[in-house]
């Protein structure tokens, strides 16, 4: 199925199957207005995610509780939204991740979030659904997307593999340690040998001020200014997987299938003091 839903084609969708609409906003903005029926699960931004084996564990049994408390069990198809897709660090798009990561192929993003199911003039409720609860059905732990920090490990000297930093410049450049705070994390820097390539420039604003992914063609031509190509495998790193997800997003959608997500990112890297970075203050990037 499409990954990228129209609002067009997701009132659609809802006429002729059945599906789960869910809001990855804060439970504040999330009771101001929604789509009607859409269930909140904050969540899907806020966990921090380890990628050992108890993390990767712990990843599937939080996940397979709160999509199964949502209403998934393999029959229904997910569709995840937030504001818009350039504001909220790609949150809709690690809520795709997720499903995927957890071998549930049924799932979809709102292309241009809220903003372009309001553009629309389509309804916004305020009435908090109650979902009827189903058993999430989990195939395996969540490995086959996810790359490892002994994967990430590995790849750095690997030149097979382009790891790629999808981090906004300031952390890029080694100025700040993540969008949580300047010193949020231990240690500023880069995951050795990574090329950068900032997640916004895969989008863009067009009259309306909504954004959207750029064409596959554009998405390329940006891709193979820092070396990657449809054949390409890469790993996507961020500081915790939702930037990183916006990227997977988008690179499959350009024909880049070989992708995998380091789904504890930096926060993950730069708490391991064992573990190699490049740091100091990049003039130029």
């Amino acid at each position: 199925m499409k990954t990228l839903l129209s609002p067009t084609e997701l009132t659609h969708l809802m006429e002729q199957t059945p599906v789960v609409i869910i809001d990855t906003r804060d439970q504040e903005t999330y009771a101001a207005g929604h789509i009607p029926g859409a269930v909140n699960i904050r969540d899907i931004f806020t966990y921090l995610a380890t990628t050992d084996t108890d993390g990767l564990d712990a990843l599937s049994g939080k996940f397979a509780e709160l999509f199964g408390a949502a209403g998934l069990s393999g029959a229904e198809t997910a569709v995840f939204y937030e504001d818009s897709m350039n504001t909220g660090f790609g949150q809709s798009c690690r809520g795709y991740f997720l499903l995927q990561s957890l071998g549930y192929k049924k799932a979809a993003v709102l292309h241009g979030g809220l903003a372009a199911w309001k553009a629309e003039g389509l309804p916004i409720s305020t009435e908090v659904p109650v979902p009827t609860a189903m058993t999430f059905p989990v195939n395996s732990a969540p490995t086959t997307l996810i790359a490892t920090e002994m994967d990430m490990l590995e790849a750095i000297d690997d030149p097979g593999i382009v790891i790629l930093d999808v981090r906004d410049k300031d952390e890029w450049i080694g100025v700040s340690s993540s969008p949580y705070g300047v010193d949020f994390c231990p240690r500023k820097g880069r995951i050795p040998s990574a090329v950068w390539l900032e997640w916004y420039n895969l989008m863009d604003e067009g009259a309306d001020k909504i954004a959207m992914f750029r064409d596959p063609a554009s998405i390329l031509a940006a891709c193979k200014k820092i070396g990657i190509t449809q054949d390409s495998t890469v790993y996507v790193y961020c500081f915790k997987g939702a930037r990183a997800s916006n990227t997977f997003v988008a690179l499959q959608e350009a024909g880049i299938k070989n992708v995998k997500i380091y789904f504890g990112s930096w926060n993950e890297w730069s708490r391991d003091f064992n573990l190699p970075i490049d740091e100091g203050v990049l003039v130029a990037a």
